[in-house]
């Protein structure tokens, strides 16, 4: 015969007015929402045994981590894996996430494929990321494959992707304008590559963007670097130092034939 308690107490907590806490047999005994409160019943006088207690505070665990997760909905929309992994962190069981996700998807508060359109038309409006990137991180938020492709084929266009890794091009030439012509078009490469674009879409938008290659400004790079490589090395003399020199130069992309002028020029040869 299971042993029974009584409830001898019900009070509200100061600093959660929607929770209450219980006391049987004259001792605290535990805390639930007024949603399970009404639920069982529970009133001063009330007699309850082990198994109505164990019953009692899982239903209040899925209130107590429903209500949890939809505080947490409320910031902004959430993939199903957020929502489970949240509830984890929170400490509750993997049953109980579980049985949360579930109930919120069938409530309609979580939905991955919307999640993702959604997601997808802000990267696209407010940063210029490149799809691979922003496919990344749907897959990182749990996103299943064919939602994510489904999604950036929705709001992704190609001429989208194509004009913001143009204005890329654009902002990043200027930064890599000092060194060697070549090595400032691998530099706005790998850019755009970290940024999630193709090698594909890249030769697109370095073409359309037009880049050309200034012979008075690839001298003066050439000049500044070559003077500290000469710096480097002018304790060699003759033949040693001219190989030196030229290594070091074309490692940074800049032309044997422009290396040999500049070492006729300065009559280092």
């Amino acid at each position: 015969m299971s042993v029974l308690s009584v409830i001898t107490k019900i009070s509200v907590q100061q600093k959660n007015k929607e929770r209450f806490n219980i006391f049987l047999d004259e001792e605290y005994a535990f805390a639930v929402y007024e949603s399970t409160l009404l639920k069982y019943h529970l009133a001063k006088g009330k007699e309850l045994d082990e198994l109505e207690i164990e019953e009692i505070l899982y239903t209040d665990q899925i209130n107590k981590a429903y209500t949890s997760a939809v505080h947490y909905l409320s910031f902004r929309m959430r993939t199903e894996k957020e929502i489970g992994e949240y509830l984890r962190e929170k400490e509750y069981e993997d049953f109980v996430a579980k049985e949360i996700v579930v109930k919120l998807k069938e409530q309609g508060y979580l939905n991955d494929k919307e999640f993702a359109v959604a997601y997808v038309r802000t990267q696209v409006n407010t940063t210029q990321k490149g799809r691979g990137v922003i496919e990344q991180e749907l897959y990182e938020k749990g996103v299943d494959k064919a939602l994510v492709v489904e999604a950036l084929e929705a709001e992704y266009s190609q001429e989208q992707e194509l004009e913001h890794a143009v204005k890329l091009v654009m902002k990043n030439a200027p930064k890599y304008k000092k060194g060697a012509y070549k090595v400032m078009i691998q530099k706005i490469e790998s850019a755009l590559v970290r940024k999630g674009y193709s090698f594909d879409v890249i030769k697109l938008a370095l073409e359309e963007a037009q880049l050309q290659e200034e012979p008075s400004e690839e001298w003066e790079a050439l000049t500044q670097q070559a003077e500290k490589v000469h710096r480097k090395y002018k304790s060699l003399e003759g033949y040693e130092y001219v190989m030196k020199v030229k290594s070091a130069l074309y490692r940074k992309g800049f032309t044997m034939d422009m290396i040999d002028q500049w070492l006729e020029n300065e009559e280092r040869l």
